[in-house]
């Protein structure tokens, strides 16, 4: 099998900093669960670019007689947890479902719970916080009408941002839990050492699939989830 190289974040031939992940949906999720992965995908995205137009809003906030912590801070979200959220959140996701591992699980559901209160926070905007939510937005049309006009933008991606993360954690919960997931089955990946790596997981496969077909195997055909799809998303 042809060595896989990291081709995610997609980086420029110049910089020395190499990918530090290898992303491909088409060829490692199974088909029924291409669509929502990639759709939690767009949603890191979207939440990536909400972060950027944060930045933009809180210039504005500055602009208009807002304090400057406030773009301090929004700089800050913006170089940690868009990052963060991709290895934290959708990492777990993409190996859960490329895998059918109930630990990476239940580690999304717990790490995106916290991203979805965190998110519903930004949304709220409190000031000193670096972002642009309903209450610093509402508050400053009183003092400047087009800083606050441009806040408002953050305001309602965040309150959007919040509200699809809410339906993703919902979404999944019930597609594992229909597939027979729960908490004994992430326990025992966990004590078995079975997390660590995914082809330990179909070890055992692999050895009866070499006596059926011989030795040229994918690297994960016995990881394919069986989590019903009831409704499309």
């Amino acid at each position: 099998m042809a060595e896989r190289v990291n081709n995610f974040p997609p980086l420029p031939q110049f910089v020395r900093i190499k990918p530090c992940f290898y992303q491909n949906i088409e060829e490692e999720i199974p088909t029924p669960h291409q669509q929502l992965v990639r759709r939690v995908y767009s949603l890191w995205m979207l939440y990536s670019g909400t972060l950027c137009i944060n930045v933009i809003s809180c210039i504005a906030w500055w602009a208009g007689g807002g304090s400057a912590i406030n773009f301090g801070f929004s700089l800050l979200w913006l170089i940690l947890l868009s990052p963060c959220s991709y290895t934290c959140w959708f990492r777990p996701l993409y190996k859960a479902f490329r895998a059918d591992s109930s630990f990476n699980f239940m580690a999304f559901f717990f790490i995106f719970f916290l991203q979805c209160v965190v998110t519903f926070i930004q949304a709220l905007g409190f000031s000193g916080w670096g972002t642009c939510g309903w209450i610093a937005t509402v508050m400053f049309f009183s003092k400047n009408v087009g800083s606050a006009i441009v806040m408002l933008i953050s305001t309602l991606l965040f309150t959007l941002v919040t509200a699809l993360m809410a339906f993703v954690l919902l979404k999944v919960h019930r597609l594992y839990r229909g597939g027979g997931g729960s908490m004994s089955r992430a326990q025992e990946e966990w004590s078995t050492g079975l997390w660590k790596s995914a082809p330990v997981r179909e070890a055992g496969f692999n050895a009866v699939a070499q006596t059926a077909q011989g030795p040229s195997l994918p690297e994960y055909p016995a990881a394919v989830p069986s989590y019903p799809d009831n409704s499309r998303w």
